[in-house]
């Protein structure tokens, strides 16, 4: 055998190993979802019940509830604010405070999440016995999920602008646009598939918070996350698997989907520059 070729299925070995390690987890855990079996891991035979009791099982119904609600609401916050951070720090060259800045929007990436639930629970509780607001809940765990996920968005954003061809906003500016159309006409689209990434990690990193969540949870806002965690200390129901094989298939439906549309604009694209090429 020659090197290249032992180095190829080395390399192919190891990938597959990798991904192994990351997926068979979630395979097994969508199998035993059909367990016959009331025991998480002995398989008795093929059910649907687990998925049927779904439906009167209203706690973690209540859980996923507002579990999607805060994901989504944070993601949405969190690309517009991680935008707005991200052209500050591009665009905008250097600025008084601009290292600071810069410091402490990436904090939340390398900062321990017990310490930023607890630093912002002992904030909260300030607040509340200052103000009488906000009492913990669905405010609270997105104010904390927020946190974090502009911090991701601003990453991501930010690293798209980098890579912009600052010629073509210049060319547009020449043409007579005004800077706020130069943004929506030009810089928005060029930089839409970050946002949809972006929108989509942060969506991610909400949904399945735990530690964020247990800190500025309280009585009655209790995530799905929460639901499972608590669950699995007292022993786990399959119900639960049943639970996470539904998100994991509505996560992977909604990545195919955007990574769809992505495609299909990068291919219309590059007709377009084509056709602008043949036409010149």
């Amino acid at each position: 055998m020659s090197a290249a070729t032992f180095n190829r299925w080395f390399g192919v070995g190891w990938l597959s190993l990798g991904y192994a390690f990351l997926y068979l987890p979630i395979v097994t855990l969508v199998i035993f979802s059909f367990n016959d079996s009331p025991v998480p891991n002995v398989w008795r035979g093929f059910t649907l019940k687990w998925y049927a009791s779904l439906g009167s099982d209203t706690e973690i119904i209540a859980g996923l509830w507002l579990s999607l609600r805060i994901a989504f609401f944070t993601a949405c916050a969190s690309v517009v604010l991680g935008t707005l951070a991200a052209l500050a720090l591009v665009k905008h060259g250097r600025f008084p405070g601009r290292t600071l800045f810069s410091g402490m929007l990436s904090a939340p990436l390398v900062m321990p999440e017990v310490i930023i639930g607890l630093s912002l629970l002992l904030t909260l509780v300030a607040m509340q016995r200052a103000f009488g607001f906000p009492e913990r809940g669905l405010a609270t765990i997105w104010l904390g999920h927020l946190l974090l996920g502009l911090a991701y968005a601003a990453v991501v954003v930010q690293a798209r602008l980098k890579d912009l061809n600052p010629q073509l906003e210049e060319a547009a500016m020449d043409l007579g646009a005004r800077p706020s159309q130069v943004f929506w006409l030009v810089t928005l689209p060029m930089i839409s598939q970050a946002l949809l990434s972006a929108w989509l990690l942060t969506f991610t990193l909400s949904l399945d918070d735990v530690v964020l969540s247990a800190f500025l949870s309280g009585p009655g806002a209790t995530t799905m996350p929460l639901v499972i965690f608590s669950r699995a200390r007292l022993g786990l129901n399959p119900s639960v698997n049943a639970i996470a094989t539904l998100t994991v298939t509505l996560v992977s439906v909604g990545v195919i989907c955007a990574s769809l549309a992505v495609a299909r604009r990068e291919r219309r694209r590059a007709a377009e520059v084509a056709a602008a090429a043949r036409a010149g």
